[in-house]
């Protein structure tokens, strides 16, 4: 099948089920400052999993666009990638795992309604209990996967595994449902159960694996077994249960309203209709892949060196032209410094296959057609992309160049050791083989411990600098960033005030420390209109206006006014949160006396009286202070767009 056949059927399926079918949020995170990109569908609906309604209801599905930078290194086998689709369904509070598991069975092997996949090839993980926790193993999920498999008329033996370690020592024996512990099959924000604070939930999950049928690889293990990386085994899909939470005396406890989030790999899924597991022959790749083989001269597949490259390319350039597409252009932080970061490593592998021509815009201008009926924004774009790889690829030649004549220096001593080597990597970009291909050109011999070792400082002090920056989870709920989404709201509305109605947001980032606007507006602001600005946000946080969430119809909220994200696609039941005027309830919005009304999924304040409660860095309460909301830096992020980075003190 083709990625949109698949997506279809899917979405169709649930939808028939009752499941209202959701948008995709989009690549970046909104209003949440605790990780870079969404990398999953369940990432958006936290607060709805935590016990918020949700305007569509209690039954959900989508397909989601996901990005996971850790795998960025993983990538030039056959299955891994950075940019994929998730699809998603979510029960909140309503059905459970009599309906989740036997729903999910039928959607991959039926072949009128879903894939029609051969249930023989299918295997499954269960959570096998956790002693340290007193959790006990999910015997529930094993019966219903028992029964099902019966159906089919296969006999699903039961084997607890424990560990990948002890997986690969006892290998299938025979069996079809296999127990995992906490590391495998339990589920919570915090990690395993013993990490879990009061008031976490978490439960266990069942995992379903493809059997492609490869041989087996001993580098990966004595035997092979469903969590294998040899390749065989790939997991298409994941059930979590919701179903625990951890009290005050660190004792479980039963959810009243237990949730079910399932999230399966949308080309995964794909990959297993057609019964190979190299998910870069899937119809999405296609018109990229041969791109590269015209320009390269080597046919995808024929050499193990060339076509790791090519896969490369490909997963890069995918991931680079929706984040361009989403608002995103190279630089040295955050999403920016990712992107960076995928096209110069693209232009590395483009050099080993020998193709000194560009072609990334080529490349890229395939994905564009592939996403064109799913997402147009995509294929809409496609300029825009083309003239943001050409011109990172600028750079980055300038940067080599620079990087080439620094390691001409280095090596005039007659070797390069580790630490030349990082800072080559840490200063011009070069990674190690890079440095390495050039130190053998000119028969130089090149460290690596010292490489290693400033690798490790350096990582060690991103960690750091990443736990500091993003902290709480998923979704950061905590206090002062709840106020400051508030705060965002006022400055928006105050900037069309001052500036015009045709200001709208941009783009925007949220933590506990400041908030971040992006708003279109071709000139630089003066400081009276800055104050102004300023004057207007304190004078509604002084006012105590009340902050209300109400749940409409979108076309309802449109004709409102309500202020919304530029490029974003919001469902037919959309939350909006209104501010002011002083005697407006939750019951009586008085959305046409309001001073703001924006979409938004939340958390806020209840009341802009409560922005000035935010505490200064020595702990003392500011709630007495007549100004509390400042612009810091009001600077130009993009052509027409200007940034305000601001803060309540």
């Amino acid at each position: 099948m083709t990625v949109a056949e698949v997506r279809k059927r899917y979405l169709d399926f649930f939808a028939k089920r009752g499941h209202a079918i959701i948008p995709s949020a989009p690549i970046v995170p909104e209003n949440d400052p605790t990780t870079l990109f969404t990398s999953s569908g369940m990432q958006p609906l936290v607060p709805y999993l935590l016990g918020q309604s949700h305007p569509e209801g209690a039954r959900l599905a989508n397909s989601q666009l996901s990005f996971r930078a850790e795998d960025i290194e993983e990538v030039g086998d056959n299955r891994h990638t950075t940019f994929f689709e998730m699809l998603g369904n979510w029960s909140l509070g309503d059905y459970f795992k009599r309906e989740q598991l036997p729903w999910l069975f039928e959607y991959l092997t039926s072949p009128e309604e879903g894939l029609g996949l051969d249930a023989g090839r299918l295997f499954v993980t269960v959570f096998g209990g956790d002693e340290e926790s007193g959790m006990t193993a999910d015997a529930e999920s094993i019966e219903i996967w028992k029964k099902l498999f019966g159906e089919k008329g296969i006999d699903a033996k039961f084997v607890e595994l424990g560990t990948e370690e002890e997986g690969s020592e006892a290998g299938l024996q025979g069996g079809r449902i296999f127990s995992y512990g906490v590391k495998k099959n339990w589920w919570s924000r915090s990690g395993i159960p013993t990490k879990m604070p009061p008031g976490e939930i978490g439960g266990p999950d069942s995992e379903v694996f493809y059997d492609f049928g490869t041989p087996h690889d001993p580098a990966f293990g004595k035997e092979c077994h469903v969590n294998c990386d040899c390749g065989r085994f790939v997991e298409i899909g994941n059930s979590v249960f919701m179903q625990f939470i951890k009290k005050p005396d660190h004792a479980f406890g039963e959810l009243p309203k237990k949730n079910v989030d399932f999230g399966g790999g949308l080309e995964r899924l794909v990959a297993a209709t057609r019964g190979n597991p190299d998910i870069f022959l899937i119809d999405v790749f296609d018109a990229a892949r041969r791109s590269l083989e015209e320009r390269s001269g080597t046919a995808y597949g024929s050499n193990e060196a060339a076509t790791r490259s090519q896969r490369i390319i490909l997963d890069h350039m995918r991931s680079a032209s929706v984040f361009i597409a989403s608002g995103i252009r190279p630089s040295n932080t955050e999403q920016g410094y990712i992107l960076r970061r995928l096209i110069r490593r693209t232009l590395r592998e483009a050099d080993k296959l020998g193709i000194k021509e560009a072609v990334l815009a080529e490349v890229a201008e395939g994905f564009g057609v592939a996403y064109a009926g799913a997402y147009p924004f995509v294929y809409e774009a496609r300029e825009i992309i083309r003239g943001e790889l050409a011109k990172e690829e600028g750079r980055f030649r300038k940067t080599l160049s620079l990087g080439l004549r620094e390691l001409e220096k280095l090596s005039a001593k007659g070797s390069l050791s580790g630490e030349d080597a990082f800072l080559l990597f840490s200063t011009y970009g070069f990674p190690l083989e890079l440095s390495r291909e050039i130190a053998n050109e000119r028969g130089l011999e090149i460290g690596n411990f010292g490489f290693r070792e400033e690798m490790r400082k350096h990582q060690e002090l991103s960690r750091e600098g990443a736990a500091q920056k993003f902290t709480g989870g998923l979704a950061d709920h905590q206090e002062q960033t709840i106020r400051y989404h508030t705060a965002h709201h006022l400055l928006l509305k105050a900037l069309q005030t001052v500036l015009g109605p045709d200001v709208h947001q941009r783009g925007s980032n949220i933590t506990s420390e400041r908030l971040r606007l992006d708003f279109s507006y071709g000139e630089k602001m003066t400081p009276a209109q800055k104050e102004r600005v300023e004057t207007i946000v304190n004078e509604k946080i002084a006012e105590k206006l009340p902050v209300i969430r109400t749940v409409m119809k979108k076309e309802d909220a449109e004709k409102l006014g309500a202020e919304h994200e530029f490029g974003a696609t919001y469902p037919e039941q959309v939350s909006v949160y209104s501010i002011g005027p002083k005697d407006a309830t939750g019951s009586n919005p008085k959305f046409t006396e309001a001073f703001s009304i924006e979409f938004c999924g939340g958390p806020h304040a209840e009341n802009t009286g409560d922005l000035a409660g935010v505490r200064g860095p020595d702990g003392s309460d500011r709630k007495d202070q007549k100004t509390v909301f400042k612009i810091q830096k009001e600077e130009a992020s993009a052509a027409g767009v200007r940034r305000i980075k601001a803060v309540l003190e």
